[in-house]
């Protein structure tokens, strides 16, 4: 019987199309907004915060270039330019998909079993439930940062040059959510496992950070292992460095989106061994 009701769940499921969850997800996301909006002080302080903390960044990047031209052959305009391009690049994976450090939590309590008898797909169940304000302030900051500095290097504004940065920031995008849809589908073998969690979300903070600055070995592992060189210093190089992109850049895209699969697929491994097990 179990087995028969979970084809069926499965065949519901795959009926649902992109615009079906589409709908769905504007009508949720309309009404998280409008619970957090209730709580304005709370949306206000907490988007304060985001940015206070973004500056300082900003701030450190000052203060470094006060005492040195450059770093490796790259200006502090160009490096405020990857840190901008960063910020916006994490800022899905802020608003989007926070909800996987809940994911622990409800596995272990034993409340996740309520996404698995929907018939709606399991992932987007449980990550669109939650939209994370702050992301809003650290986006706003971010891409302040990135005109700031696009303005300083005198980079072009064109069509074409606007297209690319939009798509490379998607492809960024794709990375850092995969690295935490890895890390929190853990838990469905790992427990305690918010240590995974922070510490993949600590990596980030070396994203801000051009990888020809590292040595051989910590480029290999941020580019193949825990690939956080493609939030930032891949995808921008089309942008800030056209005469020298080498081919992992103009690869990222793709790359991102098999990696985003990948975790998609690890992630609802995950949840059908905790379904099957009865957890």
């Amino acid at each position: 019987m179990k087995g028969k009701n979970e084809n069926i769940l499965n065949a519901q499921i795959k009926r649902r199309g992109l615009k079906f969850y589409l709908g769905i997800y504007g009508k949720i996301l309309a009404q998280g907004f409008k619970s957090k909006m209730s709580y304005r002080a709370d949306f206000i302080i907490s988007n304060i915060g985001m940015i206070v903390s973004n500056l300082m960044g900003f701030v450190t990047f000052y203060i470094l270039f006060q005492n040195f031209p450059s770093i490796n052959g790259w200006t502090m305009y160009e490096m405020l330019f990857l840190y901008g391009f960063s910020l916006v690049a994490l800022t899905p994976v802020q608003c989007f998909f926070d909800n996987n450090w809940n994911l622990r939590f409800m596995v272990k309590s034993g409340d996740f079993i309520k996404y698995c008898f929907r018939p709606i797909n399991i992932f987007f169940y449980f990550i669109s439930e939650d939209f994370d304000v702050k992301g809003l302030g650290q986006f706003a900051f971010g891409l302040g940062t990135l005109i700031y500095a696009w303005n300083h290097i005198g980079l072009p504004v064109t069509f074409f040059v606007i297209a690319q940065l939009v798509l490379f920031l998607f492809a960024a995008s794709l990375f850092m959510i995969s690295i935490m849809n890895f890390a929190a589908a853990t838990c469905f073998w790992i427990q305690n496992s918010g240590y995974v969690m922070v510490i993949m979300s600590r990596f980030r903070d070396f994203s801000k950070y051009p990888a020809s600055i590292y040595n051989s070995v910590f480029k290999i592992i941020f580019t193949f292992v825990i690939p956080i060189a493609f939030i930032a210093y891949y995808p921008s190089l089309p942008i800030l460095r056209p005469d020298s992109v080498p081919l992992l850049s103009w690869l990222s895209p793709l790359i991102g989106l098999v990696f985003f699969y990948l975790s998609y697929r690890f992630w609802l491994h995950g949840a059908r061994k905790y379904d099957g097990t009865g957890s």
